[in-house]
């Protein structure tokens, strides 16, 4: 009968690894592909041009050379995309046969992470100073290893804003351009201009790619507009209205912290980190944790990885002509990283957690071990908003400090036609009154107006009324 039961456990756990093999060759493959999705683009815009009458035309005489800057743009794009691969290591083999595995969720997971202006719900990472940390979905004890800021996940799925000169592209730079991405990645995959580079890690291998729907793709130019929100001087902004109320509220919450034992902090739906890396920087220990792929694969690149600010160029606005107040606008470069992250003055035991919010931190061991849960644009994220902030109940201690801001933008919500799938949409009265039941008192409330990864120069501008609350543990009374 044991054994019967172990060789059942066995089996299991060889299918999630395949299910998860299978999402996160999916991931890659979306990373891949967004080369060829960007160039398709530009081969529309082209054909529509070309449909205009000659008299329309000559009114548009800069515009075959802004189809040649867009493609400079794309293939800049790519050399950060397959730079950031290549300092990936997946935590998995991913030369397994999965073909035979069907995973449900894979059809979800473009609902994570992503409040963008489109409402295009995108799933959009482990760290510490003196070594790195990583948690698996499961709940696995975390590791330490003396080495980077940030580890590879393991689960699933400049200062001031600077004008810049129009981009005319010439023949020895788009050539100097594809010469450099060749040499950083050295298994046939394509620029934007059909030009094949390859890669040296196996997983790489075109053979073992996906053809993935659009939507991932649409994913990855999520991530790059991520990129700026956290990573940018341009991102600034928007960082002021998110993140600053949150580091000044935690900063006098606990105003006389201890270098030799600091308050424990957790940022669920970390994204790409910077929150929790400036929470560190405070002089807290601070965990984050995130579920998708898409956002640790490029979050532990730019915090192990980073060399210098401003080490790298990418273009995060040439994705669509809507709403653009000229060429230079959309075509303008951003550089990133805007701080250096090995150099900010993290504190000891920084780190991030891989892994789906509910199943890592839903285990005995996390029961009262945090000081402060800080959630920003988390809490919507949820199937069940309830089951969350049980959670954060559990594992935060008596006396421990809630501080949540974004709005209630149910990912969920629009989840037609799907048996398994559900979708607890609250108002904010209810989610406060669920809140008060799990035995929180609410300290401070107001509403912060504020974007999310919004190019501050577009004609559009899509706000929120974000939720910011401090909300406390209450401390058990004994008799």
């Amino acid at each position: 009968m044991e054994i019967e039961e172990d060789e059942e456990r066995r089996r299991q756990r060889k299918l999630e690894e395949a299910l998860e093999v299978k999402s996160l060759r999916r991931i890659i493959s979306a990373y891949l592909n967004y080369p060829e999705a960007a160039e398709e683009d530009v081969r529309r815009y082209e054909k529509s041009f070309k449909k205009l009458p000659p008299a329309h035309k000559a009114l548009l005489p800069h515009y075959p050379s802004k189809f040649k800057n867009l493609r400079r743009c794309i293939s800049l794009n790519s050399y950060f995309i397959f730079t950031m691969l290549q300092a990936f290591e997946p935590p998995l083999d991913m030369s397994q046969d999965v073909d035979g595995c069907k995973d449900p969720h894979l059809e979800n997971f473009e609902h994570g992470h992503c409040h963008s202006e489109e409402r295009n719900a995108s799933s959009c990472q482990s760290v510490s100073t003196s070594g790195r940390m990583c948690c698996s979905n499961h709940a696995q004890a975390c590791s330490q290893e003396k080495s980077n800021i940030m580890s590879n996940p393991t689960t699933e799925e400049v200062k001031s804003e600077q004008q810049h000169e129009p981009i005319f592209g010439s023949g020895a730079g788009e050539a100097e351009n594809k010469n450099e991405i060749a040499e950083c990645c050295s298994n046939d995959v394509a620029d934007s201009n059909g030009n094949a580079f390859s890669s040296p890690h196996d997983w790489l291998d075109p053979s073992l790619q996906l053809n993935v729907p659009l939507v991932d793709v649409d994913k990855v130019r999520c991530i790059i507009r991520n990129i700026v929100r956290d990573w940018a001087a341009e991102g600034e902004k928007e960082r002021n209205q998110c993140y600053k109320p949150i580091l000044e509220e935690l900063d006098a919450q606990f105003p006389n912290r201890s270098k030799e034992s600091p308050p424990a902090c957790l940022v669920p739906g970390a994204g790409l980190g910077r929150l929790a890396l400036e929470i560190s920087c405070l002089g807290f220990i601070s965990q984050g944790n995130e579920f998708s792929y898409y956002m640790m694969i490029c979050s532990s690149f730019i915090l192990n990885h980073t060399e210098t600010t401003g080490q790298w160029t990418i273009y995060p606005w040439i994705h669509s002509n809507c709403n653009s107040l000229s060429d230079n606008d959309q075509l303008r470069p951003v550089l990133i990283p805007d701080i250096h992250p090995a150099s900010a003055g993290i504190t000891e035991g920084f780190s991030m957690c891989g892994g789906d919010f509910v199943e890592v931190y839903n285990d005995s061991s996390q029961i009262g071990v945090w000081d402060a849960v800080v959630t920003c644009f988390f809490i919507d994220t949820a199937h069940n908003i309830i089951e969350y902030i049980e959670i954060i109940s559990r594992i935060l201690k008596e006396g421990g400090v809630w501080i949540n801001f974004g709005p209630l933008l149910y990912h969920f919500a629009d989840m037609y036609g799907q048996e398994d799938d559900m979708s607890i949409e609250l108002s904010l009265e209810d989610v406060k009154k669920i809140a008060f039941h799990y035995g929180f008192k609410l300290e401070k409330e107001q509403t912060i107006e504020t974007t999310y990864t919004t190019n501050p120069r577009s004609m559009m501008q899509n706000h929120y009324h974000a939720a910011f609350w401090t909300m406390r543990k209450k401390r058990t009374t004994t008799t």
